[in-house]
């Protein structure tokens, strides 16, 4: 017999690995498969990944550093002193039958992120450890037989788990978080971030606390969803699961158990893979080929002077300072190479509202067409601002002249000495401010007697734009900005 719902609270928490782009993986000197990602199956494996006896593993510092960065911007806590564990378990994508992670002593511990103004995720911990293989379930074989095959490439790679407390509500929730931290190991140059290359991978918790008709709260059991990689997916499991547990209490009353969930790409939905076990379960133990981590205050000082200004510090900087809106300010300072490109260009002179908009606008362009990011085209700080102050000089026009100038600013990048005016110039992209000419456009379209000039003496201000543009036409080279003022100037 149906349950009769009141109402329910939805509870999630999740828990984010996030591969770290290092040149080797974590125990060892084999090369990553995070940044070697299409490598011929099996190819970056060593003794150490295989697990042969004999091998002992060696740390790698700077995965640590990254992963220590990480714990910084998300506010946690960095321990003084960590060590590493073993986590047992027997499975084929892990030769040698335990992980090596970190179990009771996480490198980073509790801390916080503002996931909104008004809302603030808590961050539980961000341990370290080394990733699994890769098994392929869906390997060529028999007419009746399915063949599971390994890919170890992946196995030994550096991999940073972060978990969350259940402070999430809703699905939305889960995928801006998803997004935000994207952007910022991104911006922090710790891992590429590519989700379809597997670089981060999400696992939401979730469970339900059920209010009946008569008052009384039935809570759901906890269920994992594994190795969701997009946001999309993210979003949609999640709320597939919520809608589960739900259904299934109000039509059976039993409110599961603690399990983990996969996802059906093709039904859209999530089903039941195994029953949870529980941190005794793996025998975690002390790693004893590995010596314990000690972060020292010289260390942690040093790390902290890497990171600069945070995303979420810069957008409320240029939002403050420049005025655009807030999607505009977002790609300025969501990319570390963009912001710093356009803070130098700040710094050499530029008009700040003027140098965003030529990003904004020709930069993107030219970047979207280059297939580049924004930051990476070449274009260097100081031509930036010297096209910003032609702009304002009324040098040069903001329209079709300065993409066509900072285009072969980025074509000549540093190989060039020349600056943006001269090779403003040599393209005869200057415009003129020489008053004769422009009185003498002007002249010829008064004598003309238009109809927008008789609509504009009527005082329909908006004819303003039509005479302009005749006075342009007539004259090439000249500044629309300074045509405008003179034509007022005149007409007044």
């Amino acid at each position: 017999m149906p349950r009769t719902l009141q109402s329910y609270k939805v509870l999630i928490g999740l828990e984010i690995h996030v591969q770290l782009a290092t040149a080797t993986k974590m125990f060892t000197g084999a090369a990553n498969g995070a940044t070697h990602f299409g490598a011929e199956p099996n190819s970056l494996v060593d003794e150490v990944i295989l697990g042969l006896p004999g091998t002992l593993p060696v740390m790698n510092k700077k995965a640590v550093e990254s992963s220590i960065m990480v714990g910084l911007a998300l506010g946690c806590q960095i321990a003084k002193h960590t060590k590493w564990d073993r986590k047992s378990y027997y499975y084929p994508d892990l030769p040698k039958n335990y992980q090596i992670s970190q179990y009771d002593l996480p490198l980073c511990g509790e801390g916080t992120f503002a996931l909104s103004p008004d809302k603030t995720i808590r961050i539980r911990r961000a341990h370290l450890e080394e990733d699994a293989g890769k098994l392929l379930h869906e390997a060529p074989g028999g007419h009746a037989i399915r063949n599971t095959i390994v890919d170890l490439n992946r196995a030994g790679t550096p991999l940073l788990e972060i978990v969350t407390e259940p402070d999430f509500t809703t699905p939305q929730e889960v995928a801006a978080f998803g997004q935000e931290l994207q952007k910022l190991v991104q911006f922090l140059g710790v891992s590429e971030g590519q989700m379809q290359m597997g670089h981060m991978r999400f696992e939401p918790n979730i469970n339900l606390h059920i209010t009946d008709g008569e008052g009384n709260v039935h809570k759901t059991a906890i269920t994992e969803i594994k190795n969701l990689n997009s946001f999309s997916v993210l979003e949609r499991a999640t709320s597939y699961e919520i809608r589960r547990q739900l259904d299934q209490w109000i039509q059976t009353g039993s409110l599961g158990k603690k399990s983990t969930y996969g996802w059906d790409e093709s039904t859209e939905s999530t089903f039941h893979q195994r029953d949870k076990e529980e941190a005794h379960d793996y025998r975690y133990f002390p790693d004893p080929d590995l010596v314990p981590v000690e972060v020292s205050d010289a260390w942690l000082t040093e790390l902290k002077s890497r990171i600069g200004e945070l995303p979420a510090a810069r957008l409320k900087r240029y939002t403050e300072a420049l005025g655009l809106a807030p999607a505009e300010v977002a790609i300025l300072a969501g990319d570390r190479a963009t912001g710093d490109l356009l803070d130098r260009a700040i710094s050499a002179g530029a008009n700040p509202k003027r140098a965003a908009n030529l990003l904004l606008s020709h930069g993107r362009r030219i970047a979207n067409e280059r297939n580049l990011p924004l930051g990476e085209l070449g274009l260097l700080p100081d031509r930036l601002a010297e096209v910003a102050k032609l702009i304002d000089d009324n040098k040069l026009a903001p329209s079709e002249p300065a993409g066509k100038l900072l285009e072969r600013l980025i074509e000549s990048g540093a190989r060039s000495n020349s600056t943006a005016e001269q090779l403003a110039t040599e393209l005869g992209l200057l415009q003129s401010t020489d008053m004769g000419p422009v009185d003498a456009a002007i002249d010829a379209m008064i004598a003309a007697s238009p109809r927008p000039l008789a609509d504009y003496k009527a005082g329909k201000q908006a004819a303003l734009g039509a005479l302009v543009g005749m006075v342009m036409k007539s004259a090439k080279g000249l500044s629309a900005k300074v045509v405008q003022e003179r034509l007022k100037e005149r007409l007044s």
